[in-house]
């Protein structure tokens, strides 16, 4: 059986778990999303428990700091996204996203090199298991409504209010 550490973090929008294996970041969803939550746990690690921790390491304190307005970027964090080729591929796309800048899935499918996969695309997106620090909310449809995520759309409106506002 796998252990996993489990940190808490709250948040302005709601607490959010921050899950890891050993000191590497896997897993960063809000606390709410629990089926989604285990679901991708199971998938990655099979059998596996969580054990509570109120270390506060270092997602921890740089998810405060981005609530706080006191970050913009996560480059210096060290994750392990687990996923496919293609999954990897998105989500490292989407760290190039500057803050407080959108595009839209079909923006996102010409990036990872294949403009017709938008579906694809947007399964990768939800499937995203770094929240936040990953930023998927920065990806809307191609006519500027926000669609899909997670965390909810009022979150995404959030984050993104959040991120213009710097």
């Amino acid at each position: 059986m796998k252990r996993l550490t489990c940190e808490i973090c709250s948040s302005p929008i709601g607490e959010i778990q921050i899950v890891l294996n050993q000191e590497t970041l896997v897993l960063v969803d809000f606390r709410d999303n629990a089926k989604r939550i285990e679901r991708l746990l199971e998938r990655r690690f099979g059998n596996h428990t969580l054990d509570p921790s109120s270390r506060n390491g270092p997602a921890y304190r740089k998810l405060k700091e981005y609530f706080d307005g006191n970050r913009t970027v996560f480059d210096d964090m060290v994750w392990d996204t687990g996923g496919t080729t293609f999954q990897r591929s998105v989500w490292r796309v989407l760290c190039t996203i500057p803050l407080g800048e959108v595009i839209s899935y079909h923006e996102l499918a010409e990036r990872v090199g294949n403009p017709k996969a938008i579906r694809a695309v947007a399964n990768a997106n939800a499937n995203n298991p770094i929240s936040i620090m990953i930023p998927c909310h920065r990806v809307i449809g191609k006519d500027g409504t926000l669609r899909g995520y997670a965390g909810g759309l009022d979150r995404k409106a959030w984050l993104l209010k959040h991120e213009e506002a710097r």
